[in-house]
């Protein structure tokens, strides 16, 4: 997830450097879970980098994806990997040991396979349930994933850790569009265009420019109550990691405000985070904790 705020990070697996917009394994995160964290971001790293990165044809692209897939399972069998991507994988093995959930890394393979067919078919999203069943497997398992070595597990807070992962997964996608539409990635659901009277394989940045900023506020809008109702999981992990976990969401709300604050105009300039942005989502990230204890 590429979500971009104040917080670069390099994958020295993939040896791609990438912009984030979450601290991952920050000094908020306890130390005891700061190696299994890295693990399974260079692993999810790097499985998006195979779908987005570099020149590959989608079979090529498809091909390598299932490379990780079969090392991800001998790895969880106890098995040696087999594969060039056994560096990124082999890192998994004592977590997977230790009963990580071995079919949430599954559904986030499945989702970047997803996304290389979808880019290569020129297919398109239908409506905010197709757009989040897409979610659901590409972002929220990184949410389950932390929860789990959290040891964090009833319902409640499932349900809105989720709500908070699809929200950052449709805040890069709100944030990205300038970048993604040249390439061919589109998320916007048809069902939003079609609310503002656009034919489904309209391009946002080639509409009048009134007409692509209302479809960009609609989509801000939604990300935004859907951020809003995962707020309760501050509350649900206790200590350092409820803070990053703050941080986290006001980091994604902080883009959003952005894009408000620049007229909704992010079809053709990608708005980022920056010094002074990242102090207010602290300051704000306080306000969101404190609060929490009240809830």
């Amino acid at each position: 997830m590429r979500i971009g705020d104040n917080t670069a990070m390099r994958s020295n697996q993939t040896g791609v450097d990438h912009y984030e917009n979450f601290p991952v394994a920050s000094w908020l995160c306890p130390v005891r879970l700061r190696a299994p964290i890295r693990a399974i971001y260079y692993f999810a790293r790097a499985a998006d980098d195979v779908a987005d990165e570099g020149d590959d044809r989608a079979d090529q692209r498809l091909a390598k994806l299932a490379q990780l897939q079969d090392d991800l399972q001998r790895v969880a069998a106890g098995e040696k990997a087999t594969t060039p991507y056994a560096a990124v994988v082999e890192p998994l093995r004592p977590y997977l040991a230790a009963g990580l959930p071995k079919g949430l890394l599954e559904d986030l393979l499945s989702a970047f396979m997803q996304d290389v067919t979808y880019t290569a078919q020129n297919q398109r999203y239908q409506n905010w349930p197709d757009l989040l069943d897409y979610c659901q497997r590409s972002a929220n398992p990184i949410g389950r994933l932390l929860l789990h070595l959290y040891d964090v597990n009833k319902p409640p807070a499932l349900i809105a850790s989720d709500a908070v992962c699809s929200a950052l997964q449709l805040i890069n996608f709100w944030q990205d569009l300038s970048q993604d539409i040249p390439r061919g990635r589109f998320y916007i659901p048809v069902s939003v265009l079609a609310q503002h009277g656009l034919p489904p394989q309209t391009q946002l940045d080639r509409v009048p420019p009134d007409i692509g900023k209302a479809v960009v506020r609609t989509l801000v809008d939604h990300a935004r109550t859907l951020m809003q109702a995962g707020i309760p999981v501050v509350k649900a992990v206790k200590g350092r990691g409820g803070w990053e976990l703050a941080v986290v969401i006001e980091g994604g709300l902080q883009v959003l405000r952005k894009i408000d604050r620049r007229g909704f105009d992010a079809a053709h300039k990608r708005v980022k985070l920056n010094a002074l942005d990242g102090v207010e989502v602290v300051c704000r990230a306080l306000i969101l904790k404190c609060l929490s204890w009240f809830r």
